[in-house]
């Protein structure tokens, strides 16, 4: 009788573990095509010891470069981002990441405020799958489905992804184990160009309220910065599109004074930033290249040193050391990637 439960338990041992493997083979490795989607899982690999926390979608994984503010303002920062990130799934990060650590600001990106509903599953795998199981990545599950959706298939994902098994490609077997990095401290670094053709305005919308959703987990955010007492600053990126309306900046100017939190719109104060958009931009003033993204991180660490009180700490010898190695890293990158424009007219080089 004993026998045959080993024998029940270590049958049972043995399917699980080939489970997770297969699994693992067959979910995406996003070290091509869609880089965007390793994101989310890259912080878990890093130094908890982040002065500022950025959360959003590509309006702050693009537009802020984390290497700059540690160059310039010896601060510390990681952008929690992915495309179009909900408030909702935001909130959730947020809520993962201060079981990890404490800053002392939180940046968020308020674009996510013109989303009141879930959008589709294929964002949401961008976001979701990369968090690791726990509540709060429940939690963000259950907000963010959409119809037709089945819950069981973010905890386990090989029955999304059962039959991928005909587009496995190389990358799937060589970050079997482990992948490369895409990110720089979150950000996505893009050196290519492409200038601002026209500056497009936007279509005119029955109702310019941000909805009941959106306004609830924007209370979510503001109050656990609040109960954990972290600075949080509302932050609308320069981007040109998606438009933002006078009429949403309005509300988040009201509700920041409500709440006695900052909010930034850089959109009106693009000139003190000295964005160029016929060199700034790598498409055409959707999103910030790395010239841009570095002009936005000059401003924002002027902010956050002077109005927030952030601490120069590149006199500390262990940060020193690891934000050197990140260093190396982002240059190596730029210049590779200005190599890959050199000779070939595009970038290929995103990973590292």
């Amino acid at each position: 009788m004993k026998k045959r439960i080993i024998r029940i338990i270590g049958a049972a041992v043995m399917f699980t573990v080939s489970l997770m493997l297969i699994q693992r083979l067959l979910m995406p490795k996003y070290m091509s095509g869609v880089y965007e989607g390793r994101l989310i899982a890259e912080y878990y690999a890093e130094t908890k010891t982040h002065d500022v926390i950025i959360i959003g979608d590509c309006e702050v994984y693009d537009n802020i470069s984390p290497m700059t503010l540690w160059e310039n303002y010896g601060i510390t920062s990681y952008i929690r981002g992915s495309p179009q990130q909900l408030i909702w799934q935001s909130y959730y990060l947020l809520e993962e990441t201060f079981k990890y650590e404490i800053p002392k600001v939180v940046v968020f990106s308020v674009l996510s405020m013109m989303y009141n509903e879930p959008q589709s599953e294929a964002y949401n795998r961008l976001t979701l799958d990369g968090m690791r199981l726990g509540v709060p990545k429940l939690k963000a599950i259950s907000a963010s489905m959409t119809k037709g959706e089945q819950y069981i298939t973010y905890i386990l994902p090989i029955l999304r992804y059962h039959d991928r098994w005909r587009d496995l490609s190389e990358d799937d077997f060589r970050y079997f184990f482990s992948g490369g990095r895409v990110s720089h401290n979150g950000y996505m670094m893009r050196c290519d160009v492409k200038p601002v053709s026209y500056i497009p305005t936007g279509p005119k919308l029955p109702d310019y309220r941000f909805g009941q959703t959106s306004y609830e987990y924007l209370g979510k955010i503001t109050a656990l910065c609040k109960a954990k007492g972290v600075e949080l600053i509302l932050f609308k990126s320069p981007s040109l599109y998606p438009y933002w309306y006078g009429e949403w900046d309005a509300q988040m100017v009201q509700y920041a004074a409500d709440n006695g939190i900052t909010y930034v719109n850089t959109l009106d104060i693009r000139d003190d930033i000295g964005l160029d958009w016929d060199n700034d931009t790598f498409n055409g003033g959707l999103n910030l290249n790395v010239y841009g993204a570095e002009k936005v991180s000059l401003w924002l660490g002027n902010i956050l040193t002077g109005s927030f009180g952030l601490q120069d700490r590149r006199q500390d010898g262990r940060l020193s050391d690891i934000w050197e190695k990140k260093r190396m890293a982002y240059y190596a990158m730029k210049d590779k990637q200005l190599e890959d424009l050199e000779l070939y007219g595009a970038i290929r080089t995103f990973t590292y």
